[in-house]
């Protein structure tokens, strides 16, 4: 049984959707980032970056003792290795897996996440932030939208790529973009959206966050406000 400790952010679906779509039995055990419950000592013990998602695998394909696995680029490796799908086979089909599923640790999840925050979050609305990440979330789109052209999907079959990028264009409107700008984006977008393993993870998140109260100043505090110490 995997255990995934997870609140429904984009981070948090990728994995939903992958433990959907591969049958793998799962229990969610919420983690209220709002509530600051990312920074209690257990969950420090599996995710010690003070973020989630994170997972325990309590029956390894190797035996032995659970493996705890955080940061979801590695979940998601971790979890097509284990099930031998959606990761690619051959060694090619790997390779542009990885490298796409990369490209959005690095580079999609990091720059739309700063869209999210100067856009939505931020106390202080600083034009220059805002158009800064706006853009760079246009021109990765549009990176995204060349890839696909031709392709059904990011790497051949569907993949960990496109689970991993999928959460991450859900909130589109809100990062200032125009799906109908993108044509190839907004058919993949479609066809992965209309997954019943993907319908199925985002009603799971929606049963999880139900109740949680709109962004609050201490919540923001405890999201935005950490340091070193």
């Amino acid at each position: 049984m995997i255990e995934l400790h997870y609140w429904p952010t984009p981070n948090g679906h990728k994995i939903a959707m992958m433990l959907e779509e591969t049958g793998l039995d799962y229990r969610i055990f919420p983690v209220n980032i709002g509530q600051g419950e990312q920074f209690a000592p257990e969950f420090l013990k599996i995710a010690p970056n003070n973020r989630m998602p994170a997972i325990i695998d309590r029956a390894p394909a190797e035996g032995g003792e659970p493996i705890s696995v955080f940061e979801s680029g590695a979940i998601l490796l971790y979890l097509a290795e284990k099930t031998g799908r959606f990761g690619g086979t051959a060694l090619r089909e790997r390779v542009e897996i990885t490298q796409w599923l990369m490209w959005q640790m690095g580079g999609l999840g990091p720059m739309l996440g700063q869209n999210h925050h100067f856009s939505r979050y931020a106390p202080e609305k600083i034009p220059y932030a805002i158009e800064r990440y706006v853009k760079e979330t246009g021109r990765l789109y549009g990176v995204l939208d060349r890839r696909l052209a031709g392709r059904e999907f990011i790497a051949g079959d569907y993949s960990i790529a496109d689970m991993a990028a999928y959460p991450w264009i859900v909130p589109h409107e809100a990062q200032g973009q125009r799906l109908e700008d993108f044509p190839n984006l907004a058919r993949w977008f479609a066809a992965v959206a209309d997954s019943p393993a993907t319908r199925d993870a985002y009603a799971k998140g929606a049963a999880v966050s139900a109740g949680d109260q709109p962004m609050t100043d201490e919540a923001r505090k405890v999201l935005f406000g950490q340091s070193g110490r």
